[in-house]
């Protein structure tokens, strides 16, 4: 009885020590949900009913057992290698666990700690959304999301970088037919939404009044000065044809002076001719020819001269008109 006291407390401080040295530790180890059996593992080949066995939580000894003699627990919660069965975990489960191990002559053979955290499994969450400017609000409604990662999918592809209980996304990037659903999750389990199809659509587009009054406004200014521009050509075209015509009506009273002071020329040319033709040529009297053949030919008289003269250069007659013509015919 002596004996198995100092292992027992011998146990009690390699175990409390262990303890102390895990419980600064506060990482977990193993996680577990609540309802499931978890195994604690604790691995030593060659284990016999000779060894004493203690394991403690939270410094509570929950099973003991010495000289193939159980103090502590059920002998079924061990199994052949030392490692220890916890059934149906809670919340009060969680916690700091050690394992002890002595031999026969109660010298310390080994001992394990780790960190069990027992935490509840994430509800199914509902899905809903709401319809904003040009975007659809997605809010995934979960009861505790404290400590709860939340994931969406858009038409079967993860969007990585959403990872917030409220989503939103842009209409143009959302197909007719698009779909979503979310999922929360923590260490122990994971749950995902219905799916859902929202139906927004974009507004129409609208504009602030001053936006409407100052594109108005510059319509209008531009609208008057292609009219301007307008009129101001066709003055242009209207000046540029009546400066033509004008032109037009000159070149024609040109040609009709031009045509009327070549008629009298004509008219005296062929009175001209008419009076060359009727007026008969001065005949040379015997007397000058016989004076001709005696001075010789080269010597003129003077009145031949001044009648070769005469018909050589002809004073230019007065214009003469019809009337006159026909008293000299």
């Amino acid at each position: 009885m002596g004996c198995f006291t100092v292992a027992l407390g011998q146990i009690f401080f390699f175990g409390f020590v262990g303890f102390t040295a895990a419980s600064t530790n506060k990482a977990c180890d193993i996680y577990a949900a609540v309802g499931e059996n978890v195994p604690l593992p604790f691995n030593y080949e060659g284990l016999t009913k000779s060894y004493t066995l203690r394991w403690t939580h939270n410094s509570t000894i929950i099973f003991a057992r010495a000289q193939n003699r159980v103090r502590h627990g059920k002998p079924e919660d061990i199994n052949a290698t030392g490692s220890l069965l916890l059934k149906s975990v809670n919340l009060q489960s969680s916690g700091t666990y050690l394992a002890s191990l002595m031999h026969a002559n109660n010298t310390p053979a080994t001992n394990w700690t780790g960190q069990l955290c027992v935490m509840e499994k994430v509800p199914k969450p509902r899905l809903s959304y709401s319809c904003g400017t040009n975007v659809v609000k997605l809010n995934c409604e979960v009861s505790k999301p404290e400590g709860l990662v939340f994931s969406w999918t858009h038409d079967k592809k993860i969007l990585p970088s959403e990872t917030r209980q409220t989503v939103s996304i842009s209409l143009s990037n959302i197909k007719e037919g698009s779909n979503f659903f979310c999922s929360v999750e923590n260490k122990v389990s994971k749950e995902s939404s219905e799916t859902v199809r929202p139906t927004c659509t974009a507004p129409m587009l609208c504009f602030k009044s001053k936006t409407v009054l100052g594109v108005l406004a510059g319509g209008a200014g531009l609208i008057l000065i292609l009219l301007v521009v307008i009129i101001v050509l066709c003055l242009l075209y209207r000046r540029a044809k009546t400066s033509m015509r004008l032109s037009d009506r000159v070149e024609f009273k040109k040609l009709s002076v031009h045509k009327r002071e070549a008629e009298p020329v004509t008219e005296y040319e062929n009175v001209h001719g008419v009076e060359s033709w009727l007026s008969p040529s001065p005949q040379p009297s015997p007397r000058a020819c016989y004076q001709n053949l005696d001075v010789g030919t080269d010597r003129k008289s003077p009145q031949l001269s001044t009648a070769a003269e005469g018909q050589r250069v002809s004073p230019v007659p007065k214009p003469r008109t019809k009337n006159v013509m026909t008293q000299n015919i």
